[in-house]
């Protein structure tokens, strides 16, 4: 396989994976916003008690990302900084202000609600931002006149295509966190909360997937070389079909821990069907990362750089990566922390 290749399929890796845990954590914000005044149901406090350990270990894979895309792909980085830097911008001021929420709500408690809110608004609002870089980079938004591009902000804000990819964004968000959470109040003995996020993700998941295929469709007027490399991308799409009927299905699979439902099953195959989804979307937006002006072999960096860039990250992710999982497990099966309240 091409250096080149070996670096756009790590440039995804931690893509997904912000991808997955970003949208379950800001979704999670959402969902305690949503419910906080609820004295019916504890969903706000799983919520709650989810975010609290999680935030940090997202923001990793964020910082991960951008350094992977400058590191390996240096060439893209003046073209791909035009579509980004106002979104991405945006996204730090949100996550500096939601973070230092959560950092001093929970020692300053008249914080406490003010935190809630915050956390749920940027919920919505930061995933919407970084959504919204994706139709910009198909093609048709970015004009370049002499040695400078612009954004076509008007042509981007009345086409079809950036909207149903906001829509797929935060539903996907809100769905991926719902699975999430009703799996966590399961761990917590909470069937009354398991079975308020089953709900949600029962109603979210035909949506999410009603928005995805939108999404698709919209290219065809705006993006039509997306729409054909898609197209031939037919196995890929398929296999991601299939997972996401079966893991929907889950949600109703006999269980012995609660009345109906295996949680932890539907996760599990509606995070493999988004990864089958996403390389898909990939691999037929290649070579290009902006088009038709920059492609990942412009960009790519010298060989001697993605050498060293190989090692650094391979013992970056040794040690990392056995820290995360042995993390999730404490999260996921720690008891006392579980079944706290509030």
């Amino acid at each position: 396989m091409e250096n080149v290749y070996i670096a756009i399929i790590i440039l995804w890796v931690f893509l997904f994976v912000y991808a997955i845990a970003g949208s379950i954590d800001f979704g999670a914000g959402f969902w305690a916003m949503f419910y906080r005044k609820r004295t019916d149901t504890k969903a706000a406090s799983i919520a709650n008690r989810y975010l609290s350990p999680s935030w940090e270990v997202t923001n990793v894979f964020l910082v991960l990302l951008v350094v992977a895309l400058v590191g390996f792909f240096p060439g893209a980085a003046s073209s791909l900084g035009t579509i980004m830097i106002v979104p991405f911008c945006l996204v730090l001021i949100l996550l500096t202000i939601r973070s230092a929420f959560m950092v001093y709500s929970y020692s300053v408690q008249k914080y406490t609600n003010m935190l809630v809110i915050i956390s749920g608004v940027t919920g919505l609002l930061i995933p919407a931002l970084l959504i919204s870089i994706l139709p910009a980079a198909i093609g048709g938004f970015v004009e370049t006149v002499g040695d400078r591009q612009y954004v076509l902000v008007n042509q981007l804000f009345s086409s079809p295509t950036f909207y149903t990819h906001l829509g797929f964004g935060i539903s996907t968000e809100l769905f991926l966190s719902s699975l999430l959470l009703s799996d966590y109040a399961r761990e917590a003995n909470s069937e009354e909360t398991y079975h308020v996020y089953r709900k949600n993700a029962i109603i979210l998941g035909p949506i999410t997937l009603a928005f995805a295929v939108a999404a698709i469709f919209t290219l065809i007027p705006e993006a039509f070389w997306m729409f054909e490399n898609m197209a031939n991308e037919w196995l890929l799409f398929s296999l991601s079909l299939l997972a996401f009927s079966i893991g929907y299905s889950a949600l109703w699979w006999p269980s012995k821990k609660v009345s109906v439902g295996q949680p932890r099953a539907a996760v599990l195959l509606i995070a493999a069907q988004f990864g089958l989804a996403s390389f898909a979307y990939g691999s037929a937006h290649m070579p290009y990362f902006l088009y038709p002006d920059v492609t990942i072999y412009d960009a790519f960096t010298n060989d001697t750089m993605f050498g060293l860039l190989l090692i650094g990250y391979g013992v970056g992710m040794a040690v990392l990566v056995p820290i995360f999982i042995f993390f999730w497990r404490l999260f996921m099966k720690d008891k006392r922390y579980l079944k706290q309240e509030g």
